[in-house]
């Protein structure tokens, strides 16, 4: 059973087992969120939105129409999703442009994220990045906009543009 704090508005049936919910969020009617995830407050979920297991939601982010975000993905504090590249007040797309987040990435507080853009399995975004192309999976990314810098392993230990980690030893990463 989800625990929702009294204080959210939570519209939707679509929220899974030992999922929390915390004050002052607001989640739309048809918005689905599966098992075990946690959403920290003030957090805003529109109706066009999937989220997995496993995600954390930090505080202060808003998920638009058009965003999946699958299993064991981190979502750092204050991240902005976009969903219309030419926003204007009163117009609406016909459609809005899909953004996935693929299992395991984790994007770092302050990040940007564009519409229509993909993040890899397992990949990373350091806080405060604007990401404006797709981003491969294993890859570390950060700067704005951001470049590739590095990348990562499963088990999220960070490797220079060499593969190597902070000790100098090189991984073989395996990506199938």
């Amino acid at each position: 059973m989800a625990r929702i704090h009294p204080l959210s508005d939570v519209m939707s049936q679509n929220i899974g087992n030992e999922t929390n919910i915390w004050q002052f969020c607001v989640v739309f009617p048809q918005a689905r969120i599966g098992d075990n995830c946690n959403i920290c407050a003030n957090v805003l979920i529109e109706n066009d939105v999937i989220i997995g297991n496993n995600v954390t939601v930090k505080s202060g982010v808003q998920i638009w129409d058009g965003v999946e975000i699958e299993d064991n993905v981190f979502i750092g504090p204050n991240v902005t999703f976009t969903n219309d590249l030419v926003p204007r007040s009163k117009v609406y797309p016909q459609s809005f442009a899909r953004t996935i987040i693929k299992k395991g990435a984790s994007i770092g507080a302050n990040s940007t994220i564009i519409a229509g853009h993909s993040v890899g399995e397992y990949a990373f975004i350091g806080a405060g990045s604007v990401i404006t192309k797709d981003i491969p999976p294993y890859t570390v990314w950060f700067g704005n906009p951001a470049k590739h810098q590095g990348y990562v392993t499963k088990e999220g230990v960070l490797l220079d543009i060499n593969y190597k980690d902070k000790e100098g030893n090189t991984h073989i990463l395996d990506l199938l």
